[in-house]
């Protein structure tokens, strides 16, 4: 069974992870395996019933774990950092890494090489790790789950890949001002690897030194882009979910990492958020209707409908829990199709 509280009593979590853990983080070369994610986030809402037979429907989407490469060492990572012909050798190397050390150790000696590629892959390496990094900290430690870390950081290492330079623009109040003061790439067509090159400059927000001042401002970042969902999240419906998730992924982590971490990862989640923002915004925003359903009628809602983006999201709402932002994860499942 799932207790209410996310922990997972039945196994379901760790049968899920082992049964993934064979398949690579993407297939045909550049889309990503969300179903780590989204079974992290099915067991963690109370939703475990549901994990295998999700899986049994996104089972035509795995692929097998790529060939290795060359073994990534200690002397090695940087020249490996960002080749994604790496995959399953970073993987490895995590694994070893994982296996013979705390994986909070771990954590804190990557997490500050890898903040600055936080973008690669369309930030799914990042939301990844939140995953993995949540369940660690809120349930019991076990192979599978120390397992799942290790292939989300492996993710992370071989799809790095920095900003470009990035210019800042006048000081913004707060974070909903910033994404809207946040501008569109020129061309908005193509992918996240097609637009980000266009990115040159983001509003000034957020710049503190102080551990406690970046969770509080990392909140309301998550916040400010789950509640602007509900009204441009019809801009591109899969990929402005990101804009909010990926920074929550960040915000997942934090306890896990050293608190004079905190502050580079508010910076980096926030340019993670506004690149997202950047690249799919719509030029103007829609009106939506309220939801008078509950946080659980949501999620079970999201659970339903079954797109591991919407998922994913409505785990994100629930984290924030107002209205807005519940009424923002049922505009998803509109907006998005319906797997099941």
């Amino acid at each position: 069974m799932t207790d209410t509280d996310g922990s997972d009593t039945s196994g379901t979590l760790d049968e899920a992870l082992q049964r993934l853990h064979a398949h690579g983080p993407e297939r045909l070369g550049r889309l990503t395996n969300h179903a780590p994610m989204a079974v992290e986030a099915l067991v963690h809402r109370g939703q475990a019933r549901a994990v295998h037979r999700w899986l049994d429907r996104y089972r035509h989407k795995l692929e097998d774990m790529p060939a290795p490469h060359t073994p990534v060492t200690t002397a090695t990572w940087r020249e490996a950092l960002g080749d994604t012909a790496r995959i399953t050798d970073w993987a490895r190397f995590f694994e070893r890494e994982t296996e013979q050390r705390p994986w909070r150790e771990v954590l804190a000696e990557w997490w500050p090489r890898l903040l600055p590629g936080i973008a690669g892959g369309s930030t799914h390496p990042v939301i990844r790790t939140g995953h993995a990094v949540r369940t660690l900290l809120t349930t019991e430690e076990t192979a599978p789950r120390r397992a799942e870390l290790a292939h989300a950081l492996g993710y992370w290492a071989a799809r790095a890949q920095p900003l470009p330079e990035i210019a800042p623009l006048a000081p913004a109040p707060t974070a909903a001002a910033a994404l809207d003061a946040v501008p569109p790439v020129p061309r908005q067509e193509g992918g996240m690897r097609d637009r980000l090159p266009q990115l040159t400059a983001f509003p000034s927000w957020g710049a503190t030194a102080d551990p406690g001042g970046a969770r509080a401002l990392l909140t309301e970042l998550v916040t400010a882009a789950t509640h602007r969902y509900a009204t441009h999240g019809h801009g591109e419906p899969i990929m402005l979910v990101h804009a909010a998730t990926a920074p929550n992924a960040v915000l997942r982590t934090l306890p896990a990492l050293p608190r004079e971490l905190w502050p580079a990862s508010l910076a980096a989640a926030w340019a993670a958020s506004a690149a997202v923002t950047a690249a799919y915004t719509p030029r103007a925003p829609a009106p939506y209707s309220g939801t008078t359903l509950a946080p659980g009628e949501v999620f079970e809602l999201a659970a339903a409908h079954g797109d591991d983006h919407t998922i994913k999201f409505a785990d994100t709402a629930l984290d924030i829990g107002d209205p807005t932002a519940l009424t923002a994860a049922v505009r998803a499942t509109e907006l998005n199709p319906a797997v099941f």
